[in-house]
């Protein structure tokens, strides 16, 4: 890390601080991290590629079954990769 750099924040790559689940079901960046944070994209990189980002991806692809977007055989083969992981 630079000197210049800012220090991450105590919350950078914490899934349930940088992209919680929303009163509406569906998960939101807060505002705090979207505007004001300087590494809120290596931040949400970091959390999604965790296992803390698997069943984000799995909350995805149940979404995109039930909008008609994949169908059975797709999602099945999406969780299992998910699964290898």
């Amino acid at each position: 890390m630079d000197r210049d750099e800012p220090k991450r924040p105590d919350c950078f790559g914490n899934l349930d601080k940088v992209f919680p689940m929303s009163p509406r079901g569906l998960r939101e960046t807060p505002d705090d991290c979207m505007y004001l944070c300087p590494f809120k994209t290596a931040c949400l990189r970091c959390a999604m590629a965790g296992t803390q980002g698997v069943p984000v991806h799995e909350e995805i692809i149940e979404r995109s079954e039930q909008a008609g977007m994949i169908g059975f055989f797709e999602r099945w083969s999406r969780k299992k990769q998910l699964a290898k992981k």
